[in-house]
């Protein structure tokens, strides 16, 4: 591959970015969302964001973490099935929101939804897992040739 076409390495180029990017990351996961939410949320936005390699990574951690595979097969489609909780829902509504952006997204409705199920610190916590997801994600994405 022509060095003028070549991914850059993100975390050799600039350890000290990638380093404080994980330490966010692990400060994230110490919020206390449930683990099981935040395996599907981060793989429904790398999905969105065509990130094979999260893809696959969110999806080993979500079965190591008792995940079913029905769930993990369905989460594309989960407002078409019933495979998951009205909290589930509006987390994935939010996490879809806040990962594509539109300008006439009326973001009110959705916090409202999130609010009959999750406390301000989770919603907080949730808000900062689809940031750092998306963050990630492209940082991976930036690596396809």
């Amino acid at each position: 591959m022509p060095h003028d076409t070549a991914p850059v390495n993100f975390a050799t180029r600039t350890p000290a970015i990638y380093q404080a990017l994980r330490n966010a990351q692990d400060t994230i996961l110490a919020a206390g969302l449930d683990r099981r939410l935040h395996h599907l949320v981060v793989l429904r936005a790398s999905q969105m964001n065509g990130c094979a390699f999260c893809v696959k990574m969110h999806t080993k951690e979500a079965r190591q973490d008792h995940e079913t595979d029905e769930r993990l097969d369905r989460l594309i489609v989960w407002r078409h099935v019933d495979d998951f909780s009205d909290a589930e829902k509006a987390a994935f509504a939010w996490t879809e929101a806040l990962t594509t952006l539109k300008e006439d997204t009326e973001y009110g409705p959705l916090r409202a939804r999130l609010r009959k199920h999750y406390t301000e610190e989770e919603i907080a916590a949730l808000t900062a897992t689809v940031a750092m997801i998306n963050v990630w994600n492209r940082l991976q994405v930036s690596q396809h040739e």
